[in-house]
């Protein structure tokens, strides 16, 4: 009777085990096919972002035509600000500064992280649940929620219209679940006369391409001896700030959907050790003081993940 019992018991356990691992290929699958819409589909959003700031409305119109990736966001209240994406290279246009244009593959201003990223990559850190099906600008649409498997960083749900596969609302959410920024689309269109809307875009004389300044390569001997499960350094740079006499180090990280900076200046004379931090929004900054040693964190973390970061930077002199 004992051997039959946990025969069940065992059964039932794989059961439960595979219908979980079901769901979440199926909630990663769902999310796959909404990052190759927002990429591949021609498409307007007329959207507004919420945040602790205020209400922002926007425009997001995206094509391929000739071949050719088009993107515009436009702000839609107050002075008109636009960034336009072609091929390759994004240009800035804001009232009181001059037009300039960089490189890089999509607009990631005023848009959710989460539109752009690596679904595949992500699993490997994050659960993806769906929550079930609610409607959002009139449209039915699939929920899911894609939380941290280590519980240290932020989250998201993600509401997709079932028929085009588009994004219609993001909520970046903090770890007590408060919502810290909306995404909600209020109207949208897909098809051709997208791309016969944004034609001109491709004839458009752009400003000129800005040639960031090359960096040179830089050794650091301080070092971050613990980081959340995904993150991984993506760049470094040494650079004078106008109000200190001595350079700041600093290192950028990212798991592919959130990213933080981890900054290192020398103190002012006799500084004390202090710890504080600031959260805005998303943004916390964190700075801690010791060994004569300015280090700040500044990010998209939880303030307590920002803390146990700079806690664990190791400090032996900063000189390459």
């Amino acid at each position: 009777m004992k051997q039959l019992w946990f025969a069940i018991s065992v059964f039932a356990g794989s059961l439960f085990v595979s219908n979980i691992a079901s769901a979440q290929d199926s909630s990663e699958a769902m999310l796959q096919q909404m990052n190759g819409a927002s990429q591949s589909l021609s498409y307007e959003l007329a959207y507004i972002n919420i945040t602790k700031q205020g209400i922002e409305s926007l425009r997001y119109r995206h094509a391929i035509y000739n071949n050719q990736l088009l993107s515009q966001l436009l702000q839609m209240d107050g002075p008109r600000r636009e960034v336009l994406l072609r091929g390759n290279e994004i240009s800035y246009f804001e009232p009181g500064l001059e037009p300039f244009t960089l490189n890089g593959d999509h607009i990631v201003d005023a848009l959710p992280s989460i539109i752009f990223s690596d679904i595949k990559q992500l699993s490997q850190y994050y659960n993806f649940i769906s929550v079930g099906r609610t409607r959002v600008a009139d449209r039915p649409c699939e929920v899911i929620r894609i939380v941290s498997r280590d519980g240290l960083r932020f989250s998201y749900i993600v509401w997709i219209d079932e028929s085009s596969k588009l994004p219609l609302r993001v909520d970046l959410l903090d770890r007590d679940g408060e919502t810290l920024e909306q995404f909600r689309v209020i109207s949208f269109t897909v098809g051709d006369q997208v791309s016969t809307a944004m034609a001109s875009l491709a004839q458009l004389t752009l400003p000129p391409l800005l040639k960031l300044p090359a960096t040179d390569k830089v050794n650091f001997s301080w070092q971050a001896s613990w980081l959340p499960q995904g993150f991984k350094e993506v760049s470094r740079s040494r650079r004078t700030l106008p109000s200190l006499t001595e350079p700041v180090e600093s290192r950028l990280y990212s798991d592919g959907l959130f990213s933080f900076s981890v900054n290192i200046s020398s103190a002012a004379a006799g500084a004390a050790v202090s710890e504080q931090f600031l959260r805005q929004g998303r943004r916390t900054i964190h700075t801690e003081t010791r060994n004569n040693t300015d280090i700040t964190v500044v990010g998209e973390l939880p303030p307590s993940t920002a803390k146990r970061v700079a806690n664990s930077i190791t400090l032996n002199g900063r000189k390459s």
